[in-house]
Parts: C-alpha cells; sequence; structure tokens
C-alpha cells in the first residue's frame, strides 16, 4: 500500500502537457454540426436502449437506489462483460469511469521511474503521456504509412530493454483504423513473454467495422500478462455512460490497480452501470446497427475517394470507424479545418493533434448523418479549389 501512496503523492506533483485532442474537442466538438471527425458509433437514446431490457434487467433499472456502487463494478456487470473474454470470468474484470481512469490506474500501478515502456503510435494521447509521465523511459515505435500502418514487430524487439515493463498497442488503431491480424498478436505476444514483459491493449473500436469482419480472440485471453482495455463509447455507441473496464488473466494485477482507483473515481454511476448491463444484454442488436452504419459509410467514401484520388489518399481501415486521411493541398491542414468548421459546420480532426507531418486528417464515418457531412465537406473543397491555387 505505501507503494500506491507514493506515487499518488508523485503524481501530485506532476505537470502533464496538454492533451491536444480534448482541448481541440473542448473548442469546437459542441460548436459543430456535423462530426466528421468523431470516433465513436452513433449514439442511442436512453429510451432506445431500455426498450432492450429484459425483464431482470428492468426491475434492475426500476427499483435501483442511487447509493454508492462496488469499486470493481457490478457483479452482474463484469459477469456480462467477462462473455467478451474467452476464459475469463466476472473477477477477471475491473470496471472504471470511462476508459481514461483505465488507462491512468494501469499505467500508474505497473510503471514507475525504474521502468522502460514501448508505446506504439499514433495513439490516443494519453496512452503516450501517462507513459512518458509515470515510467523513466519511453520508446516509441511508429505504424508504417507505406506498408498500410502495419507494426514492424522487429523494431519492438530492438526496443526491447532489461528493465522494459509494458508494451502498449491500440487495435483497431485511432487514428489509421490498422488492425493487428491473428498472426501478427501471436508474434507479438511471443516476443513479450520470452522477456516477461506486460501488454496493454488498447480495444476500445474492438467489435467494430464492417459487418463482413471476424474478430480474433482479445488479447487478455491470449496471454497471462495482458491487459484489454474496452469501453462502452466507441462500438457501443454510449459515450456518455462513462463506463469502460480493463481484463486481465493476472488477479493480483487487478487487485494493485483497484487500489489506485481508490484515488480516482472510487465507483461508478449506479444508472451507467445498469444501462450499461443492458446494452450488453442486447450486444448483437446494438453492434449489428452499428456495424451496418460503417458498412454504408465505407462504401459511400470509398466512391468518393475514388472520384477524388488526385486530392486524397487513404490506407482503407481494416478495423473501428476512423482513418487517417492525407489531403493534397497547399493551405496547412490545421489552418483549413477552421476555415471548414466555420463556414460549413463540419469538423474534422487535423493530424497535427496526433503529432503526424502534413497534410493529414482524421475523418469518423460511425455516425447516420455522416453521407450529408461528406457532402458539405465535398462542395466546400470544390468551391475551395476554384477559390486557391489549390486543384
Amino acid at each position: 500500500m505505501t507503494t500506491h501512496l507514493s506515487k499518488i503523492t508523485l503524481f501530485s506533483i506532476m505537470k502533464f502537457p496538454t492533451f491536444k485532442l480534448e482541448e481541440y474537442f473542448s473548442h469546437s466538438e459542441f460548436k459543430a454540426s456535423y462530426l466528421m471527425g468523431s470516433s465513436d458509433a452513433e449514439s442511442f437514446s436512453l429510451q432506445e436502449i431500455l426498450a432492450l431490457a429484459d425483464d431482470d434487467t428492468r426491475s434492475i433499472w426500476e427499483t435501483l437506489r442511487l447509493g454508492y456502487t462496488e469499486v470493481q463494478g457490478s457483479p452482474l456487470l463484469r459477469n456480462e462483460i467477462a462473455h467478451l473474454y474467452p476464459g475469463l470470468q466476472a473477477d477477471n474484470i475491473l470496471c472504471f469511469a470511462g476508459g481514461e481512469e483505465a488507462i491512468f490506474c494501469t499505467f500508474l500501478s505497473l510503471l514507475n521511474k525504474e521502468t522502460h515502456a514501448i508505446v506504439v503510435t499514433p495513439c490516443y494521447q494519453s496512452l503516450h503521456t501517462l507513459a512518458l509521465s509515470f515510467a523513466g523511459s519511453v520508446t516509441t515505435i511508429a505504424l508504417d504509412e507505406a506498408q498500410g500502418w502495419k507494426l514492424d514487430l522487429d523494431k519492438v524487439k530492438d526496443a526491447i530493454r532489461p528493465n522494459t515493463t509494458l508494451i502498449i498497442f491500440n487495435s483497431p488503431n485511432n487514428p489509421t483504423g490498422a488492425l493487428l491480424n491473428e498472426d501478427e498478436v501471436k508474434n507479438l505476444i511471443d516476443i513479450a513473454s520470452s522477456h516477461d514483459i506486460y501488454i496493454f491493449s488498447d480495444e476500445a473500436y474492438r467489435l467494430l467495422g464492417r459487418s463482413s469482419l471476424t474478430w480474433d480472440a482479445p488479447v487478455a485471453s491470449l496471454y497471462p500478462k495482458a491487459i484489454s482495455l474496452s469501453v462502452m463509447s466507441k462500438a457501443f455507441g454510449m459515450a456518455g455512460l462513462r463506463i469502460g473496464w480493463i481484463a486481465t488473466q493476472n488477479k493480483e494485477l487487478l487487485k494493485s490497480i483497484e487500489f489506485t482507483k481508490h484515488y480516482t473515481s472510487i465507483c461508478n454511476s449506479g444508472l451507467s452501470e445498469v444501462v450499461s448491463l443492458i446494452a450488453l444484454r442486447a450486444k448483437d442488436i446494438v453492434l449489428k446497427r452499428n456495424c451496418e452504419i460503417i458498412d454504408n459509410n465505407l462504401s459511400i467514401l470509398d466512391n468518393f475517394f475514388g472520384d477524388n484520388h488526385t486530392r486524397f489518399s487513404w490506407v482503407h481501415p481494416s478495423g473501428g470507424c476512423v482513418g487517417l486521411v492525407t489531403f493534397n493541398i497547399a493551405t496547412p491542414i490545421d489552418i483549413f479545418a477552421q476555415e471548414l468548421l466555420d463556414n460549413t459546420g463540419v469538423l474534422i480532426i487535423p493530424g497535427s493533434i496526433f503529432d503526424i507531418e502534413g497534410n493529414t486528417f482524421r475523418i469518423g464515418f460511425g455516425r447516420k448523418n455522416f453521407p450529408e457531412a461528406l457532402e458539405k465537406f465535398e462542395t466546400y473543397v470544390n468551391r475551395y479549389a476554384k477559390e486557391s491555387s489549390y486543384s
């Protein structure tokens, strides 16, 4: 317990860099009419989700008292989440108030100034920033765009040091949409296992993608020292619930991370836990709707990029609902993005937010109104081309 207290004391004097993506959203997200850079699936109304409740969960909802909940998360909820992880049970799951808290508590529990971490980039900023904050040193391994955003496993091997504690990656990847295949995951596990290293696998977009996509087992089911992260925010389209979780075979580690959670949220919202339980029991219906939206939007995007191949290029995303687009334009993408928002209400995310050089931007295609947003985007781009030297 002393270790955790000392880490919390250290955190109290830490200064974190600006969280570029969250700062960008705080200024622009709720001013935009069209979130064409969003990274989550179409949301649901509370009424829609409650309509999916079975007799058991409806009774739980109607009789819910607004007291404290269990630190680990509702046993019923953890049991339902465990169904997503073959071989794992409810006591292999720890719930949080969103994925961000799960990342924070896990990294604070695993990393210290004597440790080294490896982070695959580009990624959600906290995966990198918090590793830098808590570990003594961090090595980044960039996905290779020329190879379809492929992870070079030889670079991962070469980056390992005697004090390497954790390998951190995100699949499907945000912002590229890249997905590690079964062989790549197996080889990464072999590398980690041979050096007794933990793996943190951000799987927030797992189960979201084309309807035809088949999913391999989550990493937590495959390796005793793996931690899989997921949330209700992305694939399930329920970001407002603020429910996330980690899954791991390592119960001792899970208890350590739980101690850290005592200093953050302590416990989750009971209301959110029940709604999450309802949604997870109806996951086939929820995910089917969201993946069908992506089927439609990807088809429209393929046609758009085919018609505009001299202006735009991208590596077709393998999973999730985001992709990284390169824009052949002289104007810096940050300036263009602001002008686009001001003139059309369409929001895209400049690649600079992810520390990616060049005129790139993240596009999100998980929303129902994406076709309308893309139409407004194309109209603006065509007008922009006529009024500038860009062509």
